[in-house]
């Protein structure tokens, strides 16, 4: 591939912790606007902080790296090195008692979160999840989401949001327009949800309205058959224009989620080429796969003018503020006490 002076618009895994001689060339190649780092990556925080550095070598610039460290479930950096950090349904519990201890609560655990990512140098958070806890459900939403108010999902979320934000970590608000109806994990399969346009635009659309300002934002592999009963949100211009960038107004960075997820058909340069034709600013691709990842590499341009001007928007918004005195000591025992 040429080499151009624009990164190319997609984030890729690695395989391992630290970078085979074949994926320091084709990141060299191939140059992708950025990384992302899974638990297959992660050791001790000297090699996690020297794997970002050996990502950023290869495209001799400082690209994102992002991670998905959430909480709970869904933890890349845990201990003994890191903090074990609560699931957002903690939050949600707390908040039922007392919304602004859940609140404050909730950006605290943000803040100490940004302070270990940066300073391994991982500079974007895959988190707040603002999807509904919808019962019934499939639990790959389950207890990492805040809650089933969406009122309440976007009143904490943002206070992660602005969290992360305020120790120099971009978040990414996840997934739209709305993960929490499927009824299967878009990991292994094709969700479809069948509720009807005024039920989505009330509930599940809600949170990332309120949070239309976020500076990321992260698709749902998912069919709404309200919107488009033929292609998932990812690939569908209909969903992320009329919805996402429409009825939702999302104004960030639009990634797709993972590429590479069993929802998604057809090859891998075709789910590349169709996420991009609809929208998508960034695909995502995860698993480290070399093969994919080339395929994947065939349907690559350029970040588009819109995307620059988004990631542009999105650094603006980073902040730096500081932490309380004995802010761990304070979370730890905000947790203890109210249901952690």
């Amino acid at each position: 591939m040429p080499k151009n002076s624009i990164p190319y618009a997609a984030v890729f895994g690695c395989s391992g912790l630290t970078l085979t001689d074949e994926e320091k060339r084709f990141f060299d190649d191939v140059d992708p606007f950025g990384f992302i780092l899974f638990g297959r990556n992660v050791g001790t925080p000297l090699q996690v902080a020297a794997l970002v550095d050996e990502l950023r070598n290869c495209v001799g610039r400082r690209a994102p790296v992002l991670i998905d460290q959430e909480g709970g479930r869904v933890q890349r950096l845990k201990p003994p090195h890191w903090r074990r950090r609560p699931p957002m349904e903690v939050f949600g519990r707390l908040a039922e008692r007392d919304l602004a201890l859940a609140r404050r609560a909730a950006w605290l655990d943000a803040r100490i979160m940004a302070d270990e990512l940066f300073e391994l140098g991982i500079d974007v958070d895959c988190a707040p999840l603002l999807d509904l806890r919808v019962s019934g459900a499939d639990d790959i939403v389950g207890d990492r989401a805040f809650g089933s108010d969406p009122a309440l999902v976007a009143d904490l979320g943002r206070a992660v949001m602005d969290g992360l934000l305020d120790g120099t970590v971009i978040p990414v608000v996840k997934h739209l327009p709305g993960h929490g109806r499927a009824l299967v994990d878009s990991h292994l399969d094709l969700p479809v949800v069948d509720a009807d346009l005024k039920t989505l635009e009330s509930s599940d659309f809600a949170p990332f309205r309120s949070l239309r300002d976020a500076p990321w934002a992260m698709t749902a592999h998912v069919v709404y058959s309200a919107l488009d009963p033929h292609r998932p949100a990812t690939t569908s211009k209909r969903v992320i224009e009329t919805v996402i960038r429409g009825a939702i107004g999302c104004e960030g960075v639009l990634l797709s989620d993972d590429l590479s997820m069993k929802a998604m058909k057809g090859g891998f340069a075709e789910r590349a080429q169709d996420s991009l034709d609809a929208g998508c600013d960034i695909v995502l691709h995860c698993n480290g796969d070399m093969a994919e990842m080339q395929a994947i590499a065939l349907a690559l341009k350029p970040l588009s003018d819109g995307a620059q001007m988004r990631l542009a928007r999105a650094d603006s918004m980073l902040r730096n503020r500081p932490l309380p005195v004995d802010a761990d000591a304070t979370l730890d025992n905000w947790l203890a006490e109210n249901g952690r």
